[in-house]
């Protein structure tokens, strides 16, 4: 019953837009508003009884599914650490970009006497990035599913399948943008604070003060430092600092606070780091004995997102006899890395508290 009324809502709206279409239409070329209205809505009703074939009508469910899949992903990301990061989707071709690597900056003179000025060559490097794949596992619905459930099934499923893709674009983004290992110019620094019960060190404020301390000896701009805090971080500041608490309690999506700085923001999944070396572990690496997660500082201008091709597979019910089930998945293509290799970025992780 719910579905009839869905549907019989669905058609009336339908009949209205084709009227706003026809009485548009009706202005434009000069004839009475009430001919281009009931003319339109003509043409939609006949529409509806013409069959399209089937190929032609699986291609059209796959095309505007992809889209909103995409238009679910891109929603689902706004409001995160990706925001504002330079977009350079134009720029790639084949799903693939490339970045054009200049060795250094041009130096700056100021009052400057002597002339003639000496010349400066900055060499310019061609760097070819391939975007990352990301796909979902095959999902079936059945055609008893479609036409016996009292919620639109698909609907779910495309949600759902979004909602995964813009996880792992995110996961592995901020992985990406982690330093590799500590370094004179990409600091992995370490928590100071009291251990909780398992011995981690706890992060607090001077752990962010000591991080901004080290990109200010670095010359890191300080409009457009990002620092994105790892759950363990989140609740250590949660758990000591009144501040904190309010600005959290109040948070909802994108910048939770300002900080020394910093533009405040979190995410699920943070790299891990080898909390005795100091190195980032690959993606979706396990966590072992010695791996906390780590809360990942970068410059946001030096960074860059961009988004490639998509695709939608779909496999019809009417081609599987026996279980009588469509298949849907998607793949997407995405990468999001710094513009020149751990320049930059910084992180803190965890420390064990030593005997």
């Amino acid at each position: 019953m719910k579905k009839l009324k869905s549907r019989l809502i669905t058609a009336l709206l339908a009949l209205v837009v084709c009227a706003v279409i026809g009485c548009v239409v009706a202005s434009i070329v000069g004839i009475p508003l009430w001919m281009g209205a009931a003319g339109m809505v003509a043409v939609g009703v006949g529409m509806s009884f013409v069959r399209l074939p089937n190929g032609l009508r699986a291609g059209v469910y796959v095309e505007v599914w992809t889209r909103q899949v995409v238009e679910h992903y891109t929603h689902a990301m706004e409001g995160t650490f990706l925001d504002g990061i330079p977009d350079f989707s134009q720029y790639s071709e084949n799903d693939v970009i490339h970045l054009s690597d200049v060795s250094g900056d041009p130096t700056v003179l100021v009052d400057n006497t002597t002339y003639p000025l000496e010349i400066e060559e900055l060499e310019d490097g061609d760097i070819s990035i391939k975007l990352s794949k990301f796909e979902t596992k095959a999902t079936k619905v059945t055609d008893d599913e479609l036409y016996a459930l009292a919620y639109d099934k698909m609907a779910l499923v495309k949600t759902r399948h979004g909602n995964k893709l813009s996880e792992g674009m995110l996961d592995k983004a901020i992985h990406a943008f982690a330093p590799t290992e500590d370094t004179a110019e990409t600091p992995v620094l370490v928590t100071t604070g009291e251990a909780d019960e398992t011995g981690r060190r706890k992060l607090q404020r001077v752990d962010i003060i000591s991080l901004r301390r080290k990109l200010d000896k670095l010359k890191v701009p300080k409009n457009g430092r990002r620092l994105v805090l790892c759950s363990d971080h989140i609740s250590d500041l949660l758990e000591c600092d009144q501040k904190f608490q309010g600005q959290y309690h109040d948070y909802s999506t994108g910048v939770i606070a300002k900080m020394y700085g910093f533009e405040i923001y979190e995410a699920v999944n943070c790299p891990l780091f080898d909390c005795t070396t100091k190195k980032k572990k690959s993606f979706g690496a396990v966590a072992t004995g010695n791996d906390f997660e780590a809360s990942v500082f970068f410059y946001v201008p030096r960074m860059f997102k961009c988004k490639g091709s998509n695709k939608m597979y779909y496999s019809k019910a009417e081609n599987d006899p026996v279980n009588k089930r469509n298949l849907i998945s998607f793949t997407a293509r995405f990468v999001a890395l710094p513009q020149k290799k751990e320049k930059a970025v910084g992180a803190i992780v965890s420390v064990k508290k030593t005997a």
